[in-house]
């Protein structure tokens, strides 16, 4: 029978109902994406004259910046939604109901690898371990915003523009709702629980239950949550908890390449999916890092956007062992 299922994490709600996988059109498939037109694609290597000046590469053999030889390069974003020098709007008379103010911050392309791919599951495991390291140097760059968010959109049903792999780096001078109510909650577990860390006692759990446990390395976790949003959502979290994912210490890159693998396998192809980390905010006396991964195999309706109730046609556990097998 359906359940209702709260996020330990977030707080959100989800309905967990498994048998609406048999409706009509539940059957989950993704289909492979199409190649990539290398003349059309501005990330291709030899085609560092189609983004704005980068800002920082890596380049192993040496090289003058803005030319091939890279293997992660980090452009500014060509259309940003957040400036530093962002101007403030004017100021409506009534502050109460129409509040604006200035959209500053950074806003950064990182492109994954120069081999036009369009998702990280198409990389080795290697150069995906490349690729995380270029995001933790660039999350340290912006130390002083007070909210980081990293993210990879991968195919355009998940919202990319391009389809060449690329992360976005977004360096807020506020902390979303969203984020600030995870760490009301990591905060009130450690109060609760005498200092208890909410996510590594969550991954504890969960690893002496082993029914949402996908895989397990020296590094990370990987699960399916037992709140999860959508179908063959997924986690990875640190066996070592840390509060920042930019600080020195394990990425979860070995473990981010087989769950790609494995959604892959699963699938028939990696499906568009949208992925993030999770770092600590200012303000955070207990945090712990992690990714999300967030395969678009359904639409969002009414429910998701009206009530922020998430509707998930494939229980955790399924998910976990149909994974795990995979």
């Amino acid at each position: 029978m359906p359940e209702v299922r709260i996020d330990p994490l977030s707080g959100q709600r989800s309905i967990i109902a498994g048998e609406r996988a048999g409706r009509p059109g539940g059957g989950l498939r993704a289909e492979p994406a199409g190649p990539i037109d290398p003349d059309s694609d501005p990330f291709a290597e030899g085609h560092e004259d189609c983004t704005p000046p980068e800002l920082y590469a890596v380049r192993p053999g040496g090289g003058a910046a803005n030319t091939p030889g890279w293997t992660v390069r980090v452009v500014p974003n060509l259309y940003p939604a957040f400036d530093p020098d962002s101007p403030a709007p004017p100021r409506h008379a009534n502050q109460d109901l129409f509040w604006a103010g200035p959209a500053r911050g950074g806003h950064e392309v990182i492109v994954n690898s120069p081999s036009p791919v369009v998702s990280l599951g198409e990389l080795t495991a290697e150069r995906v371990a490349a690729a995380m390291d270029v995001w933790r140097e660039r999350m340290r760059v912006h130390a002083d915003a007070a909210c980081l968010h990293l993210i990879v959109n991968e195919r355009r049903e998940a919202g990319s523009s391009l389809p060449h792999t690329h992360a976005q780096l977004y360096a807020l001078d506020f902390v979303p709702a969203a984020i600030a109510r995870e760490r009301e909650r990591f905060g009130a577990y450690a109060t609760r629980t005498l200092g208890g860390n909410l996510l590594a006692d969550l991954v504890q759990e969960e690893v002496r239950r082993r029914e949402r446990i996908v895989a397990i390395d020296d590094e990370a976790v990987l699960m399916s949550p037992f709140g999860a949003r959508s179908p063959f959502q997924l986690l990875i979290a640190p066996r070592t908890p840390r509060p920042r994912f930019e600080d020195d210490g394990p990425t979860g890159a070995g473990l981010l390449h087989d769950a790609l693998g494995r959604l892959g396998r699963r699938l028939g192809a990696i499906p568009p999916l949208n992925l993030w980390v999770r770092t600590a905010p200012q303000g955070s006396d207990h945090f712990c890092w992690r990714i999300d991964i967030l395969p678009r195999l359904t639409a969002l309706a009414g429910l998701e956007l009206g009530a922020s109730v998430n509707l998930n046609i494939v229980t955790p556990e399924r998910a976990a062992a149909e994974l795990r097998d995979a």
